[in-house]
């Protein structure tokens, strides 16, 4: 999506500049050429047009255009949500007379630039160079296509560009600015008033802050949200207002980006905020029911102000939050920026009155605090949880070449990938024969291969791929696979993850396969507590998962649980913790039940992943408009009784669970496609962190409900890097990775937040022009003019796009598992 602007007559500076005004958006169809990221999804709703708002520079007026049923604004590859399209195709608009332009970025967007395209693809736009903001550059003739974050400091230096040193010349021909976000109005202001403005093609809005991280899936990369919705404010004068303020400007951040991606996929959707039935978290807690509480268990005594929050509404059976609620505070935000956004852009308002209105549901890590610590054994989420994928997306492996060596490679996880598409939602015993079988046909169709290679063992099908020179890029994807498949599978034996997973369950679920409330609990624990040979973060979610099981457990039981799993004060740390995010850690005997959403189970489930995340039974109601009007109200316009949520679904092919049989051995039913017109559009929006559980939910519920649904949050949490942060999550998340410096609490404007958060570093200062030469004497030889080429015959690039890193030592694989 990019929003233009008028240049205001009032503020033109010579009567000879002329701009024609960008008064609409730009359109980012799906092509092949740059949907690498997002290329295999398919459209399953019609898209709705949006107009774009257009600016004076005093921002004292704004007008809609009418957008197209092309879906003007939508940064959309197929079904998907995509930043791919709207930086490709905002380079693409840039297209000044000599044809050639560069591109100058500041450190923050070339970071949004290399996630979204290669560097190949920015430079077959007519691009010959990409330059830092930050770095010492020499002034050219080519006009530049600036792509920013909105900040002073940016607008100055864009000034600065443009104004003459000491008798030198502008940095460039032109100026075409592309601002990741809305540049607010006095900045606007500020450019038109400079020297620059003689110089300024276009000013467009790209609305593109935000990680389109699968096709439904988008993350707005704002981990350090998480301690400061959730970590108790410091023992200090003022803290618990300071802490308040910090959360409000996260939330408006959060609010401003969650527009973005609506704006992307082009909808104005109803709002439904989950009301808690369980104490508010950190700064927002009721401060006046704390001191009639209890004092955390002894040997805490650090803890004490961290745990008196939580704790004080132990012992309370229900409790309702909607006044204050962060889920609600998020909500209202949101609303408040559609409605603005949708005053400047009437298109946008506009919705197909023979489809259902799109809903976007927003709910907390508090919802559903079981998800982040349950092993799981679907594809994506089990390579995610035992592997080391840097970023979630890039993992490093050995590859065998023609020549039989072993050689580092590193391959990106992405939806370019078709066999990670078509494998990450799958459980591991699934995904593994389903790789088999795409081998097999691939081999009997490009190699010739007579026999049937789908039945011989994973290490057998890597030996055939290395006598495939010829098929270079299958021989990668599937060596990818054939490499991290065993891998999880290894860890899953050495790691004890079937007795492991088997109590989860049960602690999960509230049931043993057989559908009843399972005894022995604690006998099947505690050998796996004081095992040695378990690692500390698994003894952590399984002590996790069985407290919240037991709605809390005595002191001394937890005690004991700590000593038999020996766990360091840190490590401590992360299970007290859990009643900073609503988990009763303490109970008594004169404690009652607490109310709590139950999960609906499927007759196909393996026995060791019956658990599904509640949001599979948020999307479930809400479909069937079954969803607690209570629990989860509308911001406004609630839809009435008879309008349609949920399009008719196929009767689904059930399967029993076998719960005689292994945990894995359990087959289940084949799901339905996405039909091509899907109905009601929803999305999801966890704040704290969403699971790769969750995302995966999102995806199969679409599937089955024929529904266009998209999941996104704060950020995407493995289980060990939440179980990291909960260490930190009492001190405000000093040592943490996404806050090593802690919470800082000052109050400010958001800007004054949006500059802090986008700060760049200074560039060097401009050098003196240098003297012009001296004129020949009499007789000599003139020198020649330089004479400039229209294209360069070679592209100097001034900033890295490569991925680097170091890898682990070749893993020595079993056999004797599924066969490996």
């Amino acid at each position: 999506m990019a929003v233009g602007y008028i240049i205001p007559d009032a503020l033109t500076h010579t009567p000879a500049f002329s701009m024609k005004p960008i008064i609409e958006c730009l359109n980012h169809p799906a092509s092949d050429a740059y949907s690498e990221l997002f290329k295999n999804g398919t459209s399953t709703g019609s898209s709705t047009a949006t107009g774009s708002s257009t600016k004076t520079g005093t921002g004292s007026s704004a007008t809609g255009s009418s957008g197209s049923n092309s879906n003007a604004n939508a940064a959309v590859t197929g079904r998907g949500v995509s930043v791919v399209a709207g930086f490709l195709e905002a380079i693409k608009s840039v297209d000044p007379p000599g044809k050639w332009k560069v591109v100058v970025v500041d450190e923050h967007a070339e970071k949004f630039l290399k996630a979204s395209l290669k560097q190949f693809d920015v430079l077959e736009q007519n691009v010959t160079l990409i330059e830092s903001l930050a770095s010492h550059r020499e002034p050219q003739s080519l006009e530049a296509m600036y792509i920013l974050m909105p900040t002073s400091k940016n607008v100055k230096r864009i000034i600065e560009d443009f104004t003459p040193f000491e008798g030198g010349r502008p940095m460039y021909g032109g100026a075409h600015l592309f601002f990741i976000d809305p540049l607010p109005d006095h900045l606007v202001q500020e450019l038109w008033s400079s020297r620059a403005q003689p110089y300024l093609r276009q000013l467009q809005d790209l609305c593109l802050n935000y990680q389109a991280v699968e096709s439904n899936v988008f993350s707005l990369d704002l981990p350090e949200h998480f301690f400061s919705y959730y970590s108790p404010p410091p023992d200090k004068p003022g803290a618990i207002a300071n802490a308040r303020a910090r959360i409000d400007e996260d939330l408006a951040f959060t609010a401003k980006k969650i527009l973005n991606v609506l704006i992307s996929i082009g909808e104005n959707p109803l709002i439904r905020y989950f009301v808690p039935d369980l104490p508010l978290p950190g700064a927002l807690a009721d401060q006046a029911s704390t001191a009639q509480q209890q004092q955390p268990s002894e040997g805490s005594g650090r803890w004490r102000g961290a745990l008196q929050t939580a704790q004080s509404f132990a012992r309370q059976d229900s409790i309702s939050n909607d006044g204050n609620s962060i889920s609600k505070m998020l909500a209202l935000k949101v609303q408040k920026e559609l409605d603005d956004y949708a005053k400047a852009n009437p298109d946008f308002k506009v919705q197909n009155p023979n489809k259902p209105k799109p809903v976007l549901l927003i709910t907390d890590r508090m919802m559903d605090m079981a998800a982040p610590f349950v092993h799981e054994f679907t594809y994506q989420a089990m390579c995610q949880d035992l592997l080391p994928i840097h970023n979630g997306t890039q993992y490093r492996y050995k590859f065998q070449s023609s020549a039989g060596t072993y050689e580092d490679q590193v391959a990106t996880l992405s939806d370019a990938d078709e066999i990670w598409v078509k494998l990450r939602h799958l459980h591991m015993q699934d995904a593994i024969e389903m790789l088999k079988a795409d081998f097999a046909a691939f081999m009997e169709e490009n190699a010739g291969f007579a026999g049937k290679p789908g039945q011989g063992s994973v290490n057998d099908m890597k030996d055939m791929l290395a006598n495939l020179p010829q098929f270079k890029e299958m021989r990668e994807k599937f060596s990818l696979h054939l490499n991290m498949a065993p891998e999880c599978m290894d860890k899953y034996q050495n790691m004890h993850l079937e007795a492991l997973a088997k109590v989860e369950q049960a602690c999960a679920t509230g049931k043993t396969p057989e559908g009843k409330t399972p005894k022995g609990i604690v006998e099947d624990m505690v050998p796996l507590i004081a095992d040695r040979t378990l690692s500390s973060r698994d003894k952590i979610r399984l002590m996790a998962l069985y407290i919240m099981y037991r709605q809390g457990i005595p002191d001394e039981d937890k005690r004991r649980l700590f000593e038999h799993a020996r766990l360091t004060m840190q490590e401590q740390d992360a299970v007290n913790a859990l009643a900073l995010l609503g988990v009763r850690l303490k109970r008594t005997s004169a404690d009652k039940d607490l109310k709590t959403m139950k999960q609906k189970p499927e007759d196909d489930d393996y026995e060791l992943s019956r658990f599904h995340p509640i949001v599979k039974t948020i999307l479930d109601d809400h479909i069937a408009n079954k969803l607690d009007p209570i629990q989860f109200p509308y911001v406004r316009n609630a839809p009435g009784p008879s309008t349609p949520m949920a399009s008719p679904a196929p009767t689904p092919t059930t399967t029993s669970l076998r719960s005689a049989r292994p945990g894995w051995t359990a087959k289940p039913s084949q799901k339905s496609a996405i039909p091509k017109e899907a109905g009601q559009r929803l999305i999801v929006f966890v704040i704290g962190g969403m699971t790769y559980s969750e995302m995966r939910e999102a995806y199969v519920m679409g599937r089955k409900k024929h529904k266009d649904i998209y999941i996104g949050s704060s950020h995407i949490i493995a289980p060990n890097q939440f179980i990291d942060d909960l260490k930190q999550l009492a001190h405000q998340g000093i040592g943490s990775k996404a806050l090593p410096n802690g919470l800082e609490y000052k109050e400010r404007s958001y800007q004054e937040a949006y500059e802090l958060k986008y700060w760049t570093r200074d560039p060097p200062p401009r050098p003196r022009p240098q003297p012009a030469p001296q004129q020949p004497r009499p007789g000599s030889a003139a020198l020649a003019p330089p004479v400039s080429s229209p294209a360069p015959s070679s592209l100097s690039v001034k900033s890295s796009h490569s991925y680097d890193g170091r890898g682990e030592k070749e893993k020595k694989k079993k056999r004797h598992f599924f066969g490996f």
